[in-house]
């Protein structure tokens, strides 16, 4: 139980550090308010002596204007303080929840493949959403809540005590009561957040499924079937709420039958004192008031026992992600390369222990364009991968400009390529979002890149023009305009390596030939590196090389492996039927 105190401590005060501490004054100013606030309560019921003994029981008249207007006053004074502070805390709260979601998704960005391919996009949107918003209103809570019904219970204590310190023993003689139950619930509670959020994050990552594949959905006629597993994963959440709010009440309810005892107790020995002339009513009533205000806030400060486990869950899943580190960092050399010749060398390389590259070792030389071919599976979409950093390989050597990739800073080295696949990543932004991906705007050199990419054919037709939303995932448009747009990316990047992943596999003939004609003239004069089926489409390369099992069997000119007869030749008869 220490342990886990510690791990919890350790996680509010890391988020004090990280988030909290810049908007220390505003806190202070709020715990100000909170402490004008909750002393309030004690003042009222003190404010209640006077007015039982010398208005109603003395009969004073001319007291009631001056207790009546300060207890008048005090509410006034709360119900200031409650507005300035809820304001203060709120405002608080908000930009820390929007500091720490930012911080989130931009750390999240620098992590490898691999936290990618265990981590979906929907449990990732949960723990960048969700999380962050459970823990969004913890620190306002406690601050504000739990700060202000502290300073109310010490004041409305001290009332109690200094009216008689024996009723107030008497009235917290069931307190140790709540002792171990409290503890039971706070174990409970944690360990239910956990699977909750866990539950969540499925949540999130089926609806994402279903809705981008929801014509999948529709023509394999699975709708019931998804309704199905949905359904399964919010009844498991809405199962694991109940139990977390029952048990969570466990705590609220017990502080009321303490209270009752306590109260019980009070009235047994104080009652017989004011009959026995021996305490005044004034004394009882302002006792008795003050743990009657008590009440609430203690009712409010048992329930936080769930809320600060619940941020405490949170917070450990948000910091779990915070804390990873991507095993591929920058490296020193922030000059661009002295040229743009590649060359991979005994390049091995597996996923999941199955091999992908066995020693793969060629030349793709500054200028020239390289077509890489072979069977599905080969490695060579790896090749791209391994070029840009997205992975780094397990043995053997990759080097651009004769110096070795790992020595590049990762923004130096991924400036050198423009890529363009077969499945174009488009944003659900406008065309001219999707082309200049947050680059500043250059009207001039955006016209050119649209003319070059023949993305201007279709969207000077448009009503909005380069204004018209692309859609989710560029819905709105057909492959080829899809293909198209990633072109104009390219030829805007104007980097200096051109990396083609099957760039016209899907497309329809007339599309592939406005596609590859923008990229025939966007390869002129770059380095380019082609990866293609469609052998049609690589036969004017300057070299090809054939990769079989992640080895190169065979490279030379389209006429020069003909020749030769071997892997390739063979891979042109199979789809031309030449000989």
């Amino acid at each position: 139980m220490a342990d886990k105190l510690q791990i919890t401590a350790n996680l509010f005060s890391r988020m004090w550090r990280d988030y909290l501490h810049p908007y220390w004054g505003r806190i202070t100013l709020a715990l100000f308010f909170l402490i004008l606030e909750g002393s309030t309560l004690g003042l009222l019921s003190w404010m209640l002596k006077p007015l039982f003994d010398r208005v109603f029981v003395g009969g004073d008249g001319d007291a009631i204007w001056w207790v009546g207007g300060a207890i008048f006053g005090l509410f006034l004074l709360r119900a200031a303080t409650f507005v300035i502070n809820r304001s203060l805390m709120t405002s608080v709260s908000l930009a820390v929840s929007t500091t720490m979601q930012t911080d989130m998704l931009r750390h999240v960005m620098t992590l490898d493949g691999d936290f990618f391919q265990k981590n979906p996009p929907g449990a990732m949107i949960e723990r960048v959403q969700g999380d962050t918003i459970a823990v969004q209103g913890v620190w306002s809570t406690f601050i504000s809540g739990a700060g202000r019904d502290v300073v109310s219970l010490v004041s409305l204590f001290g009332v109690a005590i200094a009216v008689d310190p024996e009723w107030t023993l008497t009235a917290l003689i069931g307190a140790p009561l709540l002792i171990v139950p409290t503890l039971l619930v706070q174990r409970y509670i944690r360990r239910k957040m956990r699977q909750n959020r866990v539950g969540a994050s499925q949540r999130a990552t089926r609806l994402d499924e279903v809705l981008h594949g929801i014509n999948a959905v529709k023509l394999n006629r699975m709708e019931e079937y998804q309704a199905g597993r949905f359904g399964q994963i919010v009844e498991g959440i809405r199962m694991g709420q109940i139990k977390m709010s029952a048990i969570g009440a466990t705590v609220p309810a017990l502080v009321d039958v303490v209270t009752g005892l306590g109260f019980m107790g009070v009235l047994w020995l104080g009652g017989a004192e004011v009959i026995s002339g021996e305490r005044t009513v004034g004394d009882f009533m302002s006792f008795f008031t003050a743990m009657a205000l008590a009440f609430q806030p203690l009712r409010r400060l048992g329930s936080l026992t769930g809320t600060w486990q619940i941020a405490a869950a949170s917070l450990e899943r948000i910091y779990s992600v915070l804390d990873m580190r991507p095993s591929i960092a920058s490296g020193p050399r922030t000059a661009p390369p002295p040229d743009t010749t590649i060359r991979l060398e005994d390049v091995r390389m597996s996923y999941d222990g199955h091999p992908v590259l066995n020693g793969l070792t060629f030349t793709a030389q500054a200028g020239q364009t390289t077509a890489l071919v072979g069977p599905s599976g080969a490695g060579k979409s790896t090749v791209f991968n391994l070029l840009t950093r997205l992975v780094d390989p397990e043995g053997g050597a990759i080097t651009l400009g004769g110096v070795a990739l790992r020595e590049y800073d990762l923004a130096v080295l991924r400036d050198q390529f423009s890529t363009v696949s077969q499945d174009a990543a488009l944003f659900d932004e406008t065309l001219r979002e999707n082309i200049l991906l947050g680059h500043p705007e250059d009207e001039p050199r955006l016209r050119q890149a649209t003319i070059a990419a023949h993305v201007a054919d279709f969207a000077d037709n448009l009503p909005q023009g380069l204004d018209t939303p692309a859609g989710p995932r560029g819905s709105a448009l057909s492959g080829g305009q899809r293909q198209r747009v990633a072109i104009a990316r390219a030829v805007l990047r104007n980097a200096p390596i051109l990396l083609l992943d099957e760039a016209t596999s899907a497309l329809d003939a007339q599309s592939e030939r406005l596609v590859q004609q923008a990229l025939d003239e966007l390869s002129v004069g770059r380095t380019t590196l082609v990866i293609a089926h469609r052998l049609s489409t690589v036969r004017q390369a300057d070299k090809i090389v054939v990769i079989e099992a992640g080895r190169v069997v065979e490279e030379g000119s389209h006429d020069q492996l003909m020749e030769q007869g071997g892997a390739y030749a063979a891979l042109v008869k199979l789809q031309f039927g030449e000989k």
